[in-house]
């Protein structure tokens, strides 16, 4: 499983440890991931994503999976996000 979030493309960043010395060493920021479930109305289906914190908040604030994907860029989003921003395109179009 990689270190990237689904829906926005967020992935590790990397930086340095500054000690008291001011010695400087390589480090990784991590995003800070969670599985999530996630809800489709237009579907009327679940979808387990693993997105970060951010992301979730962001959806939450667009007012659900659907709107924040009807305004996601298709190259941040995962294969499997970009499958159900097509399915709810379909579903909505009909």
């Amino acid at each position: 499983m990689s270190r990237v979030c689904e829906l926005t493309g967020k992935g590790p960043m990397s930086g340095n440890n500054v000690s008291h010395a001011n010695n400087k060493t390589r480090r990784r920021f991590l995003p800070n991931l969670n599985e999530v479930t996630l809800i489709s109305d237009a579907l009327g289906q679940s979808f387990k994503l693993r997105i970060s914190a951010a992301a979730l908040r962001t959806v939450d604030h667009r007012g659900g999976l659907d709107a924040f994907l009807a305004k996601a860029k298709d190259e941040e989003l995962s294969s499997k996000a970009l499958k159900i921003k097509k399915d709810i395109e379909k579903a909505q179009a009909a």
